[in-house]
């Protein structure tokens, strides 16, 4: 995708840009509060200011590589730079869910660099160099520590880094501050755009769903990256941990056996019995004393060297130097007796019979050693004594957690560097794709017709290009929501066509039933017009807000037609009759509410139609109860008041007023003011009080276009 492209070259030099002018704004600052004696360290601006613009990415590359830069003076340097990758990383976390925006959060994000700067920097300096105050930046505020608090040298040393480091990430942050919010918007939205860096991802996060269907899809990558670098570290490390070790091993191994062998070179076999007897005052003893000192100092891993001659039940000396290191163990004596090491009671046969044997660690009350026995023989060939040789085990422990806290550090340092640049180049091809492709589908799936028009024109711009599955499942949902677009079209217009002619079938069907009524002319057109009206004056007035909805009102008028379709089951001589009907002939008109219920009743249940857009049921409450009245004197059921539906209620108003003012053959027309008068005095008996007054203020308008209509309908003679 060209907007994604980092290969563009005015992208890809805002990136480099970005990460050069970040690795000086590191390096100068901390250069000149070198030169000046300044107590704090100034070296974090560039990757705060790194991590604000362009996120994960930019920071922790400018962080490790500020302490590559300063390696070339002092490449221990390096083990730190896992440190300001981990300042670069809270820097970018921070900034996205806003903790630079007031002043308590600020000095959260001060407290947490000053723990990584200072504390952990602390902890780094003490596995890697052991613990004394040197001559650091904090070494006289550690060591007044020390002696007027009583700390220990390690958390004397640790308080003063971190006090110390609290100063300073005080100023970078103030400083960085400062520099961000004063650098142009339109820059910031570059250098984003450039690293796919969502400033502000907590908020969108709390208001967007988009944002949170991103998000989760990185985050499981996330998550399974850190997963596999936490146990590929692990399994590197292990591994390198034990490789040293036994690397470590091998060469003490080496050195003791070489150092055995050198002394044995030295010494003459055929006069250990000589020495052992007289000792010091055997000629040539104290010479050969000398050179066995000179072999042993020539390794500083050697810390005892002597010479035994091995017995049944014991050792005897030969000669024994002092011991290297200053735990007060004194040399025995020539011709002293030493019990037998049990460390070499498997192999005590060997060295009876003087053979050569492989190099023991043992644990006695000398300490961790690593011994090496090398056969000194006489002038025969026959192995007269062995030369010991013991290498303290105990500073392989230290050399070995140096070791792997120097891997670790270096490892993890690496390794978030390339787990930043897989989860950017991840992001790129798959996740914003993806993100992108199910933002635009969720705007045509959920859009009416013009939003899904522009859905689909917002799919067909992603013009997303990654020549692999993403692009083939971009290229194939984009034909589906093409395809879907005009099926839907299809189907809208095809059931516009339906529904237009299932009204006009309801209207010429209600037409003919109203037909055979002569008295009632174009009856059916007006109370449907009336009904629309009034619902609308209702919805505006803000009355039955729960029930008069748009849908609700289409319904009406939809439905306002079929309210006299049951007379098609009245006799005509009844419907056209001039004069009064009968008692027995006006209980036979009644029934065409009851007629009209079932006619419509047995069409729903054959229909068997359950959309939103059924109408049938107001139909068929128009129809039943139009003429039921509020105070409970109406017919066929006597039901009162909101027992009436509403539908109802509104048809009943409708129905009344264009029965007065119409002309019929057994009355002429009420004037608009008779009409208005008994409506008005029906208000709260026949009709609902709600629905009148409505009703009330629409009236003379609706009277005044019917008037118009009738007078547009007459043939010309007759306006004439």
């Amino acid at each position: 995708m060209k907007q994604l492209s980092l290969t563009k070259s005015r992208k890809f030099l805002s990136a480099v840009g970005l990460i050069v002018v970040s690795l000086l704004a590191n390096i100068i600052p901390a250069k000149i509060a070198l030169a000046t004696d300044i107590p704090v360290f100034l070296d974090n601006v560039g990757t705060l200011l790194s991590a604000m613009l362009g996120g994960t990415l930019p920071a922790v590359i400018v962080g490790f590589f500020s302490n590559v830069i300063n390696g070339f003076s002092n490449w221990e340097t390096l083990y730190y730079g896992i440190i300001s990758i981990l300042i670069g990383v809270a820097a970018a976390l921070f900034q996205q869910y806003g903790f630079y925006k007031t002043i308590s959060r600020i000095c959260i994000v001060i407290v947490t660099f000053a723990l990584l700067g200072g504390g952990l920097g602390s902890i780094l300096t003490y596995f890697l160099y052991g613990y004394d105050f040197g001559e650091g930046i904090s070494a006289p505020f550690s060591l007044a520590i020390y002696q007027h608090l009583g700390f220990s040298k390690f958390f004397s040393q640790l308080s003063a880094d971190f006090v110390i480091d609290m100063i300073d990430k005080t100023i970078v942050v103030a400083t960085s501050l400062l520099i961000y919010r004063n650098i142009p918007v339109k820059f910031k939205s570059l250098f984003s755009n450039v690293f796919l860096f969502d400033p502000h991802l907590g908020e969108h996060s709390r208001k967007s769903g988009s944002h949170l269907i991103k998000r989760s899809l990185l985050r499981k990558v996330v998550v399974m990256v850190i997963v596999a670098e936490i146990l590929l570290g692990a399994l590197a490390s292990t591994t390198g941990f034990l490789l040293y070790r036994q690397v470590t091993i091998a060469r003490n191994k080496a050195i003791a056996q070489g150092v055995g062998a050198s002394a044995a070179a030295i010494i003459d076999g055929d006069r250990i019995k000589e020495w052992e007897t007289l000792g010091h005052d055997a000629q040539g003893y104290d010479d050969i004393e000398k050179d066995l000192y000179r072999i042993r100092d020539g390794f500083p891993q050697v810390f005892y060297l002597y010479v035994y001659r091995i017995t049944n039940d014991s050792s005897v000396v030969v000669f024994d130097l002092e011991a290297r290191d200053t735990s007060g163990v004194l040399p025995d004596k020539p011709g002293d007796r030493v019990a037998f090491n049990q460390g070499f009671a498997p192999v005590r046969e060997n060295l009876l019979r003087g053979e050569h044997v492989e190099p023991i660690v043992t644990i006695d009350e000398y300490g961790w050693l690593l011994t090496a026995y090398e056969p000194l023989k006489n002038s025969l060939g026959n192995t007269v004594a062995y030369v010991g040789v013991d290498i303290s085990m105990g500073d392989l422990i230290y050399e070995e957690a140096k070791f792997f806290i120097k891997l670790l550090s270096m490892f993890f340092g690496l390794s978030i560097i390339i787990m930043s640049i897989v989860l950017e180049l991840v992001n790129r091809g798959i996740v914003h794709p993806v993100n992108r492709m199910a933002a635009a589908s969720i705007h045509f799936a959920y859009s009416l017709e013009q939003g899904r028009v522009n859905g689909l024109k917002e799919l067909e711009s992603l013009q997303i290009r990654t020549f692999d599955e993403i692009e083939y499942l971009y290229k194939a949902l984009t034909k589906t929501c093409k395809d879907s677009l005009e099926f839907i079209e299809r189907l809208e217009a095809a059931a516009a066509r339906i529904t237009r002619m299932q009204d006009e079938i309801i209207i010429n069907f209600a037409e003919m039933v109203e037909a055979r009524d002569t008295s009632t002319g174009d009856h059916i057109k007006k109370t449907a017009f009336y009904v629309e009206a009034i619902a609308e004056e209702l919805q505006k007035e803000g009355k039955f807000s729960d029930i008069l909805t748009d849908t609700y009102k289409d319904k009406l008028k939809r439905s306002a037609p079929l309210h006299d379709i049951g007379k098609i089951a009245v006799s005509d001589l009844i419907l056209n009759k001039p004069g009064k009907l009968t008692d027995e002939e006006f209980a036979i008109m009644k029934s065409h509410t009851t007629q009209g219920m079932k006619i419509l009743s047995k069409i729903e249940a054959n229909a068997n139609n359950t959309m939103d857009d059924n109408y049938l049921k107001e139909a068929i409450e128009m129809a039943h109860f139009h003429h039921e009245k509020w105070d409970g004197s109406g017919y066929p059921t006597g039901i009162k008041g909101e027992e009436i539906p509403l539908s109802a209620r509104i048809m009943a108003v409708a129905d009344v007023f264009d029965a007065l003012v119409a002309e019929r053959v057994y009355k002429k027309p009420f004037t608009y003011e008779k009409a208005m008068a008994i409506i008005t005095e029906g208000s709260g008996k026949h009709f609902d009080p709600v629905v009148v007054e409505a009703f009330c203020h629409i009236s003379e308008k609706l009277y005044n276009e019917r008037t118009k209509l009738n007078k547009s309908e007459q043939p010309p003679e007759t306006q004439a």
